[in-house]
């Protein structure tokens, strides 16, 4: 008896060789159909016997190519049809309600770097090389469903060749989107910051490569983008890099032929090799080796400067290898822009803005269709933890414990900035786009929000925004006619982001931690502690208000907040301390930060806890001026001693919400520096003392609301002594303990947590938010 089955899969299921996958099951089992792209995903029509058919669909689900995933699979018994063999089909065009997931760029795999490296082989040396299990996806792909025709490869014509391949039901490359070689595909140029192309007598990777190792700096495009690449045996060359890039202290990553490359500088776990090695690759964050990173003019102190940590990269697409293989040692690897402008990732834009830093440009004719820069990820308590979502990981979705009521666009915040495209269960959140200080960066996110929304299949009807009515994130919102917009308060956000990646719909002891987010009261937070349900949340404790002094420009220097810390634990007595501090600050900035205090000038008062670690790194002497927010905080975490024993108490005061005072801490802080000890000791006990902190109020709050379940979110809990310390310490007390590792826990995760807080049904917050910007 012979039944006929339409199956239907959603998930990521275009662009990672499904329907070679499926034609070969069904061949295998003298099945006759058909399987086609849609806008939904896979249409699977197949007729044969019913154990048959039931033995296929078992195969289909439990083994699917490594790079798919599988969301849903709707199965309905349809009327026979007269079917011979088994098809590939071509895609169906029509729109439906539920749009396909896109694959994210895929490293290139194994098979194809045999290949690559064999002189018999027809795409010897080949830097497009791909497959259906590799290769780039979303970055090439202009609209759905995933076919040749809608991706930036349409304007190559495959040769006889690659068509068979293409064709060949048998071939690793059955259709392979992105298929192509050297004598029908994209081809590589070595040009002069002119735009004149370099006579390169050879091969152009290999000329490259020799300029590099003499001391040139090259723009590389590659997947998502365009990256400024140097020798990392020069120092001089490393720092001409950052001189013309205007990147005065941010670490650069560099990128190593493989792991035992990376060993040579740096201290490798087994868990960080695996990060490293996964089809994703990620930038990872790895220990530098102490007899590299103590020496003062190494280059490693050039490559990342005060921090004990360089970011590591291995090679991801062909190209790279063919470069890498080439040269002595690792890369310098960093994004291709001018400090705070959005990464190149258009020919022209890219000669035009990085013609003043670049010496050569290494290119390629294969449009990018976005921009996509990196991820970057960390070991933190022995999870793999996401600081950066971008390239490798988007736009593969978030499934999230409760559905959206809607189609949802949430845009994010001013830093860090990323925006999340929501429906039915699952969120999309986009790569990184960054600060949107520069218009540059804003008129990006303009444009990657049309793109973005339109491939993942959301037409927003509802815009989730922060409070902040400064940010440019929150204008573009504004300006979006059509559309229910819903306010959601920063820290808010940043625990309903981690509650989505964690499935949790519980209520919630939320701790959120970082440097500056709008409050409520217009005040600037981020040392707090929220009750979040899915009514809202409740403020139930925060650090105590301290003047913020200049605003932002507190920010760039840490050494006022050390001030304003003083004066709020001494009053009129802080000057008269006989602390170093004052002598680097001088009488004249001691006497104006005075003045501007007391009369409350442009010192907006802040609960942060981001400008406490600002505040003791400055009292330490660690850093009076950052080049960039949190630098301070990191050079304290770098310094800190875990031995240490000392505990310093806050002050803990006040009916919901809780007062925590940080003026007994500073006052205890201050004695030791007066009496010699080590300053690693005392970071050391600063970190501990805040972890001793967040469970003493934690247990005042269950004792109060019966929640176990806590969740811990922004930037500062970047840091891993403090992360690590905390969590320990929660879960010997009791806690269920959340940590965010699929989406950063700084502000590139507010936007997953501005969705999340729609699909709770929070919809009384746009009152607030809309109360809050009319007091604005």
């Amino acid at each position: 008896m012979i039944e006929r089955r339409v199956i239907a899969v959603g998930g990521t299921v275009q662009g990672v060789g499904f329907r070679p996958y499926v034609h070969r099951l069904a061949t295998a089992r003298n099945l006759s159909g058909f399987v086609r792209n849609d806008t939904a995903g896979l249409t699977i029509d197949v007729q044969g016997e019913p154990h048959v058919l039931e033995d296929f669909l078992s195969a289909l689900i439990r083994n699917p190519p490594p790079t798919a995933v599988i969301q849903r699979v709707k199965t309905s018994r349809e009327p026979l049809r007269s079917y011979r063999g088994f098809e590939i089909a071509r895609s169906a065009d029509p729109p439906v309600s539920t749009p396909t997931n896109i694959s994210p760029d895929v490293a290139v795999c194994d098979e194809c770097l045999t290949e690559m490296s064999d002189p018999g082989n027809r795409r010897y040396r080949y830097p497009f090389i791909n497959c259906t299990n590799c290769g780039p996806r979303v970055t090439i792909i202009d609209g759905a469903p995933y076919d040749r025709a809608r991706t930036t490869m349409r304007t190559f014509e495959m040769c006889a060749a690659c068509r068979h391949e293409y064709e060949d039901k048998a071939d690793r490359r059955f259709h392979a989107q992105p298929i192509a070689c050297s004598a029908c595909g994209p081809t590589v140029r070595l040009v002069e910051a002119t735009g004149s192309v370099r006579d390169s007598h050879g091969h152009p990777i290999t000329a490259a490569a020799r300029a590099i190792s003499e001391g040139a700096i090259v723009a590389i495009k590659g997947l998502g983008g365009y990256h400024l690449s140097c020798t990392t045996s020069h120092r001089e060359t490393v720092d001409r890099l950052r001189s013309r890039k205007a990147r005065e202290a941010k670490p650069f990553a560099v990128m190593a032929r493989d792991p035992e490359a990376a060993r040579a500088w740096c201290t490798v776990t087994a868990q960080e090799e695996a990060l490293l090695l996964s089809r994703r690759r990620p930038i990872v964050l790895l220990e530098k080796r102490a007899d590299i990173h103590d020496q003062p003019r190494s280059v490693m102190q050039a490559l990342a400067p005060g921090n004990p940590c360089l970011g590591v990269m291995l090679p991801y697409t062909p190209l790279h290898h063919l470069l890498l293989a080439e040269c002595d040692g690792p890369l310098v690897m960093t994004s291709g822009n001018i400090s705070d402008e959005p990464i190149a990732f258009e020919d022209a834009d890219a000669f035009d803005r990085l013609g003043g830093i670049a010496d050569l440009f290494l290119t390629h004719d294969r449009p990018i269709a976005e921009r996509c820069d990196d991820s970057v990820m960390r070991i933190v308590a022995d999870k793999p933890t996401m600081l950066r979502r971008s390239r490798g990981f988007v736009p593969s979705p978030i499934h999230v414990a409760t559905a959206f009521p809607a189609q949802v666009l949430a845009v994010g915040g001013q830093l860090k900035n990323t925006f999340c495209c929501a429906r039915d269960d699952s969120a999309f959140l986009s790569q990184h786009i960054g600060d949107l200080d520069h218009p540059a960066a804003r008129l990006s996110l303009a444009t990657s929000i049309a793109r973005f929304s339109s491939l993942v299949g959301v037409n927003p009807e509802v815009v989730a925004h922060d409070l902040h009515p400064q940010y440019a994130s929150t204008e573009f919102a504004l300006a979006v006619d059509g559309v229910e917009r819903i306010g959601v308060q920063h820290h808010h956000a940043h625990i309903a982001s981690c509650m989505a990646e964690h499935g949790v719909t519980e209520p919630v002891i939320g701790v959120a931690f970082d440097g500056t987010g709008y409050g409520t009261d217009g005040a600037i937070w981020g040392g707090e502690f929220l009750v979040v349900d899915q009514g809202g949340f409740n403020r139930a404790a925060h650090l105590s208000y301290v003047p913020m002094p200049g605003g932002e420009g507190a920010i760039r220097r840490p050494l006022r907040m050390a001030l304003s810390h003083l004066v709020s634990a001494y009053g009129d007595d802080a000057p008269s301390l006989p602390l170093e501090l004052f002598d680097r600050a001088g009488r004249n900035e001691v006497a104006l930060i005075e003045q501007i205090v007391a009369k409350g000038l442009a010192s907006p008062p802040t609960s942060s806890m981001g400008r406490l670690f600002d505040a003791v790194s400055a009292l330490l002497g660690v850093r009076d001026d950052a080049q960039f927010e949190g630098q301070a905080a990191m050079e304290l975490e770098a310094m800190a001693d875990p031995g240490a024993s000392r505990l310093y108490e806050f002050g803990l005061s006040g009916a919901m919400p809780l007062q925590i005072d940080p003026a007994p801490l500073v006052r205890c802080i201050v004695e030791d520096i007066l009496a010699g000890v080590d300053r690693r000791s005392i970071s050391g006990a600063f970190h501990k003392s805040v972890a001793n902190m967040i469970v003493r109020v934690a247990e005042l709050l269950r004792n109060a609301t019966g929640i176990r379940k806590i969740a811990l979110s922004g930037g500062v809990f970047q840091n891993v002594f403090l992360t690590t310390t905390t969590t320990e310490a929660l879960a010997r007390t009791g806690f269920e303990v959340y940590t965010q590792q699929l989406v950063p826990c700084n502000d590139g995760g507010l936007s997953l947590g501005q969705a999340y807080v729609v699909a709770l049904g929070n919809r009384s917050i746009s009152k607030r938010a809309t109360m809050v910007e009319q007091c604005v």
